[in-house]
């Protein structure tokens, strides 16, 4: 078995943006990138399917746990590459595990109340993601919370746009208390237009907030790194935009940036990074 491109196929698969923008890192980055993203996208398609498949997140994560634990291989190849590049990158334990919890609770927890409990999701969720990679960019101590801000502005800017697709699995993730609304599916949006405008608004504020405390940390990422991030994170503004300009759109569509206005970025990015 070709691991390497099993994992490419599974990070493909699983994300445009991020996976046109990782294939500029230099070619050791991004087998490390290709590792990280394997790893978590398999744990979020067992969440994630329609049925989703809890025995098979629970024995996936036993076989992690056991492999990280003796250092033995797994037998998995997606599994044992994580292991040996949390080893190899000195991934805090802490932080895997925070991931897997939150890949738990999308098994049983359907409606965040709070921007707390939305958080805590998060910080498994996508903030432990920035941090992996901070390890992998071998970036310093100060780069941390930088890092860990950018997983959690990209991820917020998808449960906006994810919106119709969320409803659709009978979740939500962007906080309840914070609108009127009994929830977020399109004819309740369409019966309440203003406060449907007005709370998208407040939730890509928070967005735009975040985003502009991880770009605080670019500073720290080498001009070589900083391209491919920079493109991702730019994509990810332009979602955003879109989402600002007219809200109602995430009920037409599932925003996402064409390969050519990705390859433009870089292009621009390496111009100018």
């Amino acid at each position: 078995m070709n691991v390497d491109a099993v994992q490419k196929s599974v990070f493909r698969r699983g994300s445009r943006t991020y996976f046109n923008s990782s294939i500029f890192f230099p070619p050791a980055i991004r087998r490390d990138v290709y590792a990280l993203y394997a790893f978590v996208r398999i744990v979020d398609d067992f969440v994630d399917s329609q049925p989703q498949d809890p025995a098979g997140f629970y024995e996936f994560r036993r076989r992690y746990e056991r492999g990280i634990a003796t250092g033995s291989p797994t037998g998995d190849p997606i599994i044992d590459s994580f292991v040996v590049l949390a080893i190899k990158r000195d991934f805090d334990p802490a932080w895997t595990t925070a991931f897997l919890r939150s890949m738990e609770l999308d098994l049983t927890k359907r409606t965040y109340a709070t921007i707390d409990e939305t958080l805590d999701y998060i910080y498994g969720s996508a903030e432990v993601i920035g941090l992996f990679m901070a390890k992998v960019l071998s970036l310093p101590e100060e780069a941390l919370s930088s890092a860990s801000m950018q997983g959690r502005a990209m991820q917020y800017i998808n449960f906006i746009r994810d919106i119709d697709e969320d409803c659709s699995l009978g979740r939500q993730y962007l906080p309840a208390e914070e609108t009127s609304l009994g929830d977020l599916r399109e004819r309740t949006a369409r019966e309440n237009e203003s406060e449907f405008r007005r709370f998208i608004a407040r939730q890509v504020d928070r967005y735009r907030d975040w985003q502009r405390q991880a770009e605080s940390g670019y500073r720290f990422i080498p001009r070589r790194y900083l391209i491919p991030v920079k493109t991702a994170s730019d994509m990810y503004n332009w979602t955003a935009d879109k989402i600002a300009e007219n809200p109602f759109i995430v009920y037409r569509k599932k925003l996402k940036p064409t390969r050519p206005r990705i390859y433009r970025t870089v292009l621009a990015n390496s111009l100018f990074a």
